[in-house]
């Protein structure tokens, strides 16, 4: 039995490793992408994959961690999500006075790679999206709904191949920042609750906090 656990840990840990990395390498494809030709979504959606290797790499250190420990490295990657959604909300806030649209075709091959790139991912946590806990779960399912969100951005390639105005790009780049904010709120009330309930394992009283 404790043979089963301890390949299974390692099994994890090698997944949710892998997880990281392609996200990472994506993040710098897509982020670099959305520089050069002006998008905010798709400066956006990098975000999205810095988030997803935050998570997976979370998942990786954490792995026998006390609650304590990952309640701290929990609140530290919900301060380190924030900082990329900040720069593409200045992105989209700078973009206001000049509504450039973005290059549509590298927009949207982007968008497709990001595709891939989820699915992928998807496809290597389904197998341990029940084994690793809730974050486990949630970074299984952060992958494949980031799919919708790269359909997306195709979509609003089309839309901007019609209008020739670069407003679609940057609702759907505010849209997604607001996710991006929502999800580094997310984790940073994991961790505070994981937080608590070490103190209360600790036998500390918190109700006079």
């Amino acid at each position: 039995m404790g043979e089963d656990l301890s390949r299974d840990a390692a099994g994890l840990r090698r997944t949710v490793v892998l997880v990281a990395l392609l996200n990472l390498a994506y993040f710098f494809v897509e982020g670099a992408v959305a520089l050069a030709i002006g998008s905010v979504s798709l400066f956006a959606d990098s975000v999205d994959f810095f988030e997803d290797f935050a998570v997976n790499s979370l998942i990786a250190l954490a792995l026998g961690w006390s609650l304590a420990n990952r309640a701290r490295a929990g609140k530290l990657m919900a301060l380190i999500i924030l900082m990329p959604a900040i720069a593409a909300l200045w992105q989209a806030i700078a973009k206001f006075n000049n509504p450039t649209p973005p290059e549509v075709q590298s927009l949207a091959f982007t968008a497709g790679g990001a595709i891939i790139v989820n699915i992928a991912c998807t496809w290597l946590l389904a197998r341990w999206r029940h084994h690793g806990g809730s974050m486990t779960s949630a970074a299984f399912l952060a992958a494949r709904n980031d799919v919708f969100a790269n359909l997306a951005i195709i979509a609003m390639a089309g839309i901007t191949a019609l209008t020739h105005s670069g407003w679609p790009d940057i609702v759907l780049g505010l849209f997604i920042v607001v996710l991006n904010a929502t999800a580094a709120k997310e984790v940073w009330e994991v961790a505070e609750s994981e937080s608590l309930a070490a103190r209360a394992l600790a036998g500390e009283d918190i109700d006079d906090d």
